[in-house]
């Protein structure tokens, strides 16, 4: 997980996630607020495809397995 300013304890908690035609999710970046990866999926999204914004805490409670090797 990256950090704000390189100090571990700085947790960028919030996750631009990108959904393909497949079903696979791929970390696209990782944001302090949800309201800034709520704006860039918001603006991803217009040009058509599947963008959603996650906390970090739902997607490890639930399981889900993101691809990040691209981040």
């Amino acid at each position: 997980m990256r950090s704000a300013s390189g100090d571990s304890d700085a947790v960028l908690p919030w996750q631009l996630l990108r959904q393909d035609c497949h079903g696979n999710r791929y970390r696209v970046g990782s944001y302090a607020t949800r309201a800034e990866a709520q704006r860039l999926a918001e603006r991803l999204s217009e040009q058509g495809e599947g963008y959603m914004v996650e906390h970090r805490d739902r997607l490890a409670a639930h399981g889900e397995h993101v691809d990040d090797s691209r981040t």
